[in-house]
Formats: C-alpha cells, structure tokens, sequence
C-alpha cells in the first residue's frame, strides 16, 4: 500500500483524512500512484491533473522522501522508501506569492 497525503481541498471533496493509502502495482510510479488515487476517489478525478492532457495542475506539487518531484515525468519510479510504506507520497497545495 502506498501512503498519499492530500492537501486539506482535496481531503475535504473526497471527504477523508490528511493520509489515504492506495494499492499500486509495480513499478509505483508518480503517474500509477496519482492513477490509484483517482480509480479509489473518483470525486478528484481532474483535480490533481488534467482530463485531457494528464498533466499535473499548476498549484499542485508532488514530493517524496522530501525531493519535489513536480517536473519529473509520470514513469518516474518512487523512491523504496514510499514503495515500502516507509515514507508517503506527498501532493501539496502550491502557493504563490510572497
């Protein structure tokens, strides 16, 4: 199973807590765990990425074992450490401004 924390928007559409977990075949990647997240939350669907292009929204970021993964592309394995349940999978509400 793999640990996903959701920023507190998305927590409250899907009506959960700050950590869902997904299961993930192998090879877990950014673009299979975000997959597992939409299949189990259906309500999300297009909100962490586009319908159409599935690229990720703008004022979202993805981190793991605290690396921002953001520009990564979607086939990128992750980290052992979220693989194994160790770490999370972290999708987080970018904010602009300063």
């Amino acid at each position: 199973m793999i640990r996903v924390v959701l920023p507190q928007h998305l927590r409250t559409l899907a009506n959960v807590g700050k950590e869902v977990e997904v299961d993930v075949r192998h090879p877990v990647t950014i673009g299979s765990v975000i997959d597992a997240v939409e299949e189990r939350f259906p309500m999300l669907r297009g909100t962490i990425r586009d319908h159409a292009t599935l690229e990720r929204r703008a004022f979202l970021r993805y981190f793991a074992c605290e690396d921002d993964l953001s520009h990564e592309p979607p086939d990128t394995r992750l980290p052992d450490a979220v693989v194994e349940g160790d770490e999370p999978f972290l999708v987080i509400g970018a904010i602009a401004g300063g």
